[in-house]
């Protein structure tokens, strides 16, 4: 993008903290093989106090081939500006057009948000149907807790990543990297793709397969997010996150989180003391919220 039109752009934008980026502890990589977009469709305020993807954020921009960056849902007034200047959804850290991508991965934390995945990929160029995507198209992955069931959205996502993703986003760039350097197909990679247990394909596999999510993850042996971006404007949750436990030994039948995230898993006192010690250190936040 122009960047004259964008700095433009941005102070008739309101909260333009929103999308300029360059936030501390924010990634910079050249020259990855690929390029990963995390994009939540919520606004930066949510969306940056939604734990997962700063885990995620984290643990793809470890990985040495791969960069990951974010785009969140922009606000009206902000959609309206892409709109009528017919300009690009792009990334925060380097503006990059959400087109150019290699894969594109929303996280589905509620049903309303569904809209907003479409807008986006329309904001970004990208045919909102798989079935009209070309193998010059991003990949559109979809987690989170809405995965498990995806019937809704199977005509615009090309794959559901089913229960926790900390694992599976590092077997999912490994394929794509190898497409890419094979020159596979889409369909091809699509197809690859579906080997990966817990995840499911609609272009692969039909109404009668039976999917099994993703096995939980050792908590301990994975502290993570270490140095989380640190927002520019005020969140919802303005303060470090940490995770002490996941699952719930509950059971409630009303409750999905209870029943998706088995088993119950807890992190030892140092590991959250460690954990603690390293965020305090990294973000300058004085505030820790327990979840």
């Amino acid at each position: 993008m122009n960047n004259y039109k964008f700095d433009e752009l941005l102070l008739a934008a309101d909260k333009p903290s929103r999308y300029i980026g360059a936030e501390v502890n924010s990634v910079y990589k050249d020259n990855a093989q690929v390029n990963f977009l995390l994009a939540f469709p919520d606004t930066y305020e949510v969306g940056m106090s939604h734990l997962g993807i700063k885990i995620l954020y984290e643990i793809l921009n470890a990985i040495p081939y791969v960069a990951a960056q974010r785009c969140f849902a922009p606000w009206p007034d902000r959609e309206k500006q892409l709109r009528q200047g017919k300009l690009s959804l792009t990334s925060l850290e380097t503006q990059m057009p959400l087109a150019d991508f290699d894969i594109v991965g929303f996280s589905l934390q509620y049903e309303l948000s569904y809209t907003n995945v479409l807008n986006m990929l329309e904001l970004g160029g990208v045919p909102l149907r798989r079935s009209d995507r070309l193998d010059s198209n991003p990949l559109i992955i979809a987690g989170g807790p809405c995965c498990f069931n995806p019937a809704p959205l199977v005509d615009f996502i090309d794959a559901f990543v089913i229960g926790e993703g900390e694992e599976v986003v590092a077997e999912i760039t490994a394929v794509v990297r190898n497409c890419k350097q094979n020159k596979f197909s889409r369909q091809e990679s699509i197809s690859l793709l579906a080997q990966i247990p817990g995840i499911y394909v609609p272009a692969v596999h039909n109404s009668n397969t039976v999917i099994k999510k993703r096995p939980g993850i050792d908590l301990n042996a994975w502290l993570y997010p270490a140095a989380p971006v640190v927002p520019l404007m005020q969140t919802v949750h303005d303060r470090i996150i940490l995770e002490i436990a996941r699952g719930c030994t509950r059971g409630c039948r009303f409750c999905q989180a209870g029943m998706i995230w088995r088993p119950y898993r807890e992190r030892n006192s140092s590991a959250l003391k460690e954990m603690a010690e390293i965020l305090l250190a990294s973000t300058g936040h004085d505030e820790i919220s327990l979840l």
